[in-house]
């Protein structure tokens, strides 16, 4: 007797999804879910903002899958629908978001002493959250998913050295908040 019913491939889960198989897509759901919270979370301000992107991805899955190209791994292609998403979030809500104050921004010099080495992941995620939007975004994009200041630019419709710019000053403010961490730590076990 065959079986039937898909496996746990992603590539036939979405599939059997693209042919309206509810199951499949829950599947498929619920084994990338993790992985597309953690990219979300990176580029959102938080959980709800983060769960309106993943769920908005997977609704781009589900409808666009069979843009999917077989050659290549299922997993790049889902990040590459994530983050986009994400992006896609970010200008719809970019009005929205409190944009820092220009006096404030040139107020971060790198004349800082090294960072603490030891900051687990969550609070290191947590510390980039917090980042003005522009530098959340050009950080997220450059250091963690590897993108070009140039396809960074095109993607969010910024110059090159805005990227630039806007990834040194991202850095600095990281710096300026571990540094603190630092501190406050030292203070507590003193």
């Amino acid at each position: 007797m065959a079986n039937h019913l898909p496996t746990d491939k992603p590539e036939e889960l979405l599939l059997m999804s693209l042919r309206g198989d509810r199951k499949s897509q829950e599947k498929l759901y619920r084994q990338f879910y993790g992985f597309a919270m953690s990219v979300c979370l990176r580029y959102t301000k938080n959980r709800e903002e983060a769960l309106e992107v993943v769920n908005d991805g997977f609704l781009k899955v589900f409808t666009k899958g069979d843009q999917y190209d077989s050659k290549y791994p299922f997993k790049a292609w889902f990040r590459r629908i994530i983050v986009n998403t994400a992006l896609d979030f970010y200008r719809s809500q970019q009005k929205h978001y409190f944009h820092e104050n220009i006096e404030e921004a040139y107020e971060v010099s790198s004349n800082d002493s090294s960072p603490m080495s030891q900051l687990n992941h969550e609070e290191l995620i947590a510390m980039v959250q917090q980042l003005p939007s522009g530098y959340r975004m050009v950080f997220n994009l450059f250091v963690i998913d590897g993108y070009s200041h140039e396809e960074i630019g095109n993607k969010l419709g910024i110059s090159v050295g805005t990227s630039k710019s806007n990834l040194s000053r991202a850095r600095e403010v990281l710096r300026k908040m571990i540094l603190k961490t630092e501190k406050e730590f030292v203070n507590r076990a003193d």
